[in-house]
């Protein structure tokens, strides 16, 4: 007998399709979601969203299957609806996915913050971008521990990157970074997570974004949300900030839903202008008074140390192993480590003649790629591979270039040296002092 339900498929990258399903469809009895169909993310394609977490409408729990796979999908069933439900996505590449969808008969739906974003009983300040790779991080550890220096608790909810036992990862909580090991954390989570740690903080991320809450609550009088990719924050902010790359103009418009953080903004950093030349800042604050005129705009610099003088790179070999996400999804062929080897005057050493599968592919999923290795790591076979492929470079340094200790995690016999990146104020009152006065504005 067919259902008269609204057969549902989501679209997403076990992000904000989780989210928007626990939001919106896990207790609506009109609605049946048939899949969650999977891109961006590898080895997402294949598992089920659990039944302990799909509620009692979905007592076998809802297959995710490959994007690819919706077309075949409909030969086999009715598709009502499809919802687009991910991040950093080029708006063409967006309406293609609606093109799909009306193909198949089916409705295109994008759900408004409105209906996805939780209300918090805490203050929260939010930290989102235009682009993956504009300094989110960061910015994030900058403003959470200026904040707790208050006298604030400030805790730090991540933006879900749920890639293990959806189950196990309903909420999590990370205080040092034996809780990461135990939660087996693949080298994503922990670029986000391990330097919040470092400075003290409390994170907490996982699958159903209403346990989240009501956990970080209890021990806040603050949160910080921290944003994925250019993604809407889950939870209603007193503040939202967010940040433009001033390496990258004309791209405030291009990305969903990167655009619509502009336009929600309270306040804009152009990250990034001290590497920019002046036309660029110019231009980059340009596109983001034209989409809102309201917020304030202010400008950053994104200061890179290391752990070693730069005259002892001069010469040497290096290879460099960049922030994964940064380069493939925000489309950027090197970041940091990159600019900071060629300043040092070493040889950058290619890693693509000496990368094993799988990692071979990362050059031909994201051609735009330059000469280096990003660290992608998402199971323990990538990072044999990001191992066996420096090992099989044999530079004389690996320039790590990642928030976390590559070389304990991956166990490099190589001599490395860390690059780290920092958020630097570049205008007074910086964001720091804008965010407290605007929360003592709001009476938060």
């Amino acid at each position: 007998m067919a259902s008269n339900r609204a057969a549902t498929v989501i679209l997403g990258a076990g992000g904000r399709d989780f989210h928007v399903f626990n939001m919106v469809f896990r207790d609506d009895p009109a609605s049946e979601v048939v899949a969650f169909a999977a891109a961006q993310i590898p080895g997402l394609a294949g598992r089920r969203y659990p039944a302990s977490l799909a509620g009692p409408l979905y007592p076998n729990g809802i297959p995710i299957v490959a994007e690819s796979e919706i077309e075949g999908l409909a030969r086999t069933r009715r598709i009502d609806r499809v919802v687009f439900a991910y991040s950093d996505v080029a708006h063409v590449e967006v309406m293609h996915a609606a093109s799909r969808a009306l193909a198949l008969g089916a409705d295109f739906w994008l759900l408004g913050p409105n209906r996805t974003m939780l209300e918090a009983r805490r203050p929260v300040v939010a930290v989102g971008a235009i682009r993956t790779g504009c300094g989110k991080s960061q910015t994030s550890r900058h403003l959470a521990t200026a904040l707790a220096r208050s006298g604030r608790r400030v805790v730090v909810v991540r933006h879900p990157m749920a890639y293990g036992d959806l189950a196990a990862q309903r909420v999590q909580r990370f205080a040092t970074l034996a809780d990461l090991d135990r939660a087996g954390c693949t080298i994503e989570e922990r670029e986000e997570y391990e330097p919040h740690l470092e400075a003290g903080l409390v994170v907490f991320a996982g699958v159903d974004y209403a346990a989240v809450l009501a956990a970080a609550e209890a021990e806040a009088d603050l949160l910080l949300w921290d944003g994925g990719n250019n993604d809407v924050p889950f939870f209603r902010p007193d503040l939202f900030v967010c940040l433009l790359d001033a390496l990258r103009p004309g791209q405030a418009s291009l990305f969903h839903p990167g655009e619509a953080c502009v336009r929600r903004a309270d306040l804009l950093v152009v990250s990034k202008a001290d590497a920019a030349s002046a036309a660029q800042v110019e231009v980059v604050a340009a596109e983001a008074r034209a989409l809102n005129s309201r917020a304030e705009i202010l400008r950053a610099a994104s200061r890179i140390t290391a752990d070693r003088p730069t005259a002892a790179l001069a010469g040497r070999r290096v290879l460099v192993l960049e922030d994964g996400p940064t380069l493939t999804h925000g489309g950027l062929p090197h970041g940091a480590g990159f600019a900071f080897a060629r300043e040092a005057g070493a040889v950058i050493v290619d890693p693509r003649p000496f990368a094993v599968p799988p990692l071979d592919r990362l050059w031909l999923d994201h051609p735009h790629l330059g000469p280096v290795l990003p660290a992608v790591g998402y199971d323990g076979g990538q990072w044999a591979a990001l191992r066996a492929t420096i090992e099989a470079a044999a530079p004389d340094l690996v320039i790590v270039a990642t928030p976390i200790d590559a070389a304990r995690l991956l166990g490099l016999a190589t001599p490395c040296v860390r690059v780290r990146t920092a958020y630097q104020d570049l205008d007074r009152p910086g964001l720091a002092e804008r965010v407290e006065a605007a929360l003592a504005a709001r009476g938060r």
